[in-house]
């Protein structure tokens, strides 16, 4: 699945345990989709979602107080992809989840996936120059 490795590590130390946090998450998701045992993985599904949701605003916040104490530059552009990242979790509709689970989960993952990892190598790193 997704696996922490040094090319996320921007030099933050509290920023780096948060990212890894991140990948916990997503890959809570991985393994509830290769969980060949649960037939009905909604509740699942949603309690990831709702971690996801929670875990971000805590960190997006965490984030940008930092990048506001040390005047980085970028700030602004950090927050609008942060709250495009929130609006976008926030808008799952958890109602079309149960009828094809996987694919909700497959949906997920690909999101997630492809943003945090384009979003800390390309947009986070830089913080910590």
């Amino acid at each position: 699945m997704i696996k922490w490795n040094s090319e996320y590590v921007i030099g933050i130390d509290k920023i780096d345990e948060q990212h890894k946090k991140l990948f916990e998450i997503a890959n809570k998701a991985y393994d509830l989709l290769k969980d060949e045992f649960s037939i009905d993985k909604y509740d699942k599904i949603v309690a990831i979602i709702k971690e996801l949701q929670d875990y971000t605003k805590y960190h997006f916040k965490f984030e940008e107080d930092y990048m506001a104490s040390i005047g980085y530059r970028k700030f602004f552009a950090q927050k609008v992809a942060h709250d495009d990242f929130i609006k976008k979790i926030y808008s799952i509709d958890l109602k079309k989840i149960d009828s094809n689970q996987d694919k909700a989960i497959i949906k997920l993952l690909d999101f997630v996936v492809e943003w945090i990892g384009e979003h800390i190598k390309e947009e986070d790193s830089q913080i910590g120059k």
